[in-house]
């Protein structure tokens, strides 16, 4: 028994060394996986690498990973003694085999307060055991632990930077609203992101990384309306080769939220600059008072004309997602949650622009009341006729192409299509919405056709009423 002992611990510590050998001579390991094998075939080491590719033999899985296991624990009992090498070698190869082990991540959140780790290796570490646990969730919780404490050494350094006086430009690489991410903080980001993208694709609707990539927008990226169109326009090539997993438009409802809500803060802020000046003010104060007003409201209307085009283009997605995959409720679903998402900030842009029109401007009243018509309602003859009245997948088309792989800047002819109404009147509308539902219904399965009426009722007991 005492042999069969021995034996077992020279081999599993030859193994553990030769599973930290392979990643100090390929630090580029990307995938880990356990290779079938029953027994041991040659006189050779279980651990195999073939590029950037690592493979452990199943045969010595069931004498490492238990006895990595008792190891640990007798340590945490203080009943055995490891160094803080043999800590970092012993929890790392017991996180590749078996990642939601949670007091392995807290040994290691002991090595990071300590100073042993660098936080970037435990992303590593916990990049490849999502590789084999893509839904792992103890990996994905450490792995905010981790960039929690990255932010905080982040907010630290910029504060020590700005004591100094040595604020630099070229470590600033995206901005956004009140927030400006230096650029180790960009890359990390884009790397969670990544990862996410990754373990979402190898694990249907998986809650753990939809809901980590969630996270990290909101707290590593939060108010940076920048990343929220990018990712926007970078997940719909994703969400249309998975047009059944709802964890994907849920993210994309999610950004929808998030740019609305940046937008009208934006605009709050804006208006707040525009309150009227005391009349203690000099006829100076007054000019420029007059030109922040003129740059504020071109600030509102570009905000307004990319909301526009946000909805329109996600409708014209759905859209086609359903006519091309048809019978999946998932999009039925996101086409619900969009519409009603526009019925609500139409009313509530709508409420809070005609309480502060502009009597004076011949355009704000006209705006105001297009924005409750619907498609080419309300336009003069020569607009309705740039319309067409022409329908795509039951939307009207508007008479320049719009941007489709991403939201760019309004340019000024958005800004005058948006005065005389023309963006307007072609956004989402009820009477667009029944168009689709009857071309749907014209030829189509049973199933999408059990889905199309329900979005009917839907519309005419939730929207009309």
């Amino acid at each position: 028994m005492a042999d069969l002992e021995e034996e077992v611990h020279v081999l599993v510590h030859r193994v553990v060394k030769d599973i930290t050998n392979a990643f100090k001579k390929n630090p580029n390991i990307d995938e880990i996986g356990v290779i079938p094998c029953s027994e041991p075939r040659y006189n050779r080491s279980p651990v195999m690498l073939v590029e950037t590719k690592l493979g452990v033999e199943s045969w010595c899985v069931k004498f490492l990973l238990p006895y990595v296991h008792n190891k640990l624990l007798l340590y945490r009992q203080r009943k055995h003694w490891l160094d803080r090498e043999a800590l970092v070698d012993v929890t790392f190869t017991l996180l590749l085999l078996n990642p939601d082990f949670t007091t392995a991540w807290n040994v290691r959140k002991e090595l990071h307060q300590c100073g042993v780790l660098n936080p970037e290796r435990d992303l590593y570490l916990g990049k490849l055991a999502l590789t084999r646990f893509p839904k792992s969730p103890e990996t994905w919780i450490h792995r905010r632990w981790v960039l929690l404490q990255i932010l905080q050494q982040c907010s630290a350094k910029r504060c020590y930077r700005k004591e100094q006086g040595e604020a630099s430009l070229s470590s600033v690489s995206m901005e956004g609203n009140g927030q400006i991410l230096c650029e180790p903080l960009a890359r990390i980001i884009n790397e969670e992101l990544t990862v996410c993208s990754d373990a979402a694709g190898r694990y249907a609707s998986n809650y753990n990384a939809w809901s980590h990539r969630i996270w990290v927008l909101q707290h590593m990226a939060k108010r940076s309306i920048k990343v929220y169109l990018d990712e926007l326009s970078s997940m719909r090539l994703w969400v249309s080769m998975h047009v059944s997993d709802h964890s994907g438009f849920h993210f994309r409802q999610f950004l929808l939220k998030a740019i609305i809500k940046e937008l009208c803060q934006g605009q709050e802020s804006t208006a707040m600059n525009t309150l009227p000046q005391t009349q203690s003010l000099h006829l100076q104060a007054s000019r420029e008072t007059s030109v922040s007003e003129d740059g504020n409201k071109k600030t509102q209307q570009s905000g307004l004309v990319t909301m526009l085009q946000l909805f329109h283009q996600e409708m014209e997605l759905c859209s086609d997602l359903i006519q091309s995959f048809p019978g999946h409720e998932t999009l039925w679903c996101h086409r619900r949650h969009i519409f009603f998402l526009w019925h609500h900030w139409k009313q509530d842009h709508q409420h809070s622009h005609c309480n502060n029109t502009d009597t004076k401007s011949p355009h704000s009243q006209y705006a105001c009341t297009d924005l409750s018509s619907g498609p080419c309602t309300g336009l003069s003859k020569s607009t309705e006729q740039s319309c067409g009245g022409d329908t795509v997948n039951g939307q009207p088309q508007v008479g320049e192409v719009m941007e489709v792989d991403g939201v760019t800047s309004p340019n000024s002819h958005d800004i005058k299509r948006l005065k005389r109404g023309f963006l307007i009147s072609c956004s989402p509308a009820l009477q667009s919405e029944h168009n689709f539902i009857f071309s749907i219904l014209e030829g189509c399965c049973l199933e999408q056709r059990r889905f199309a009426l329900a979005y009917k009722k839907w519309l005419e007991t939730v929207i009309i009423q």
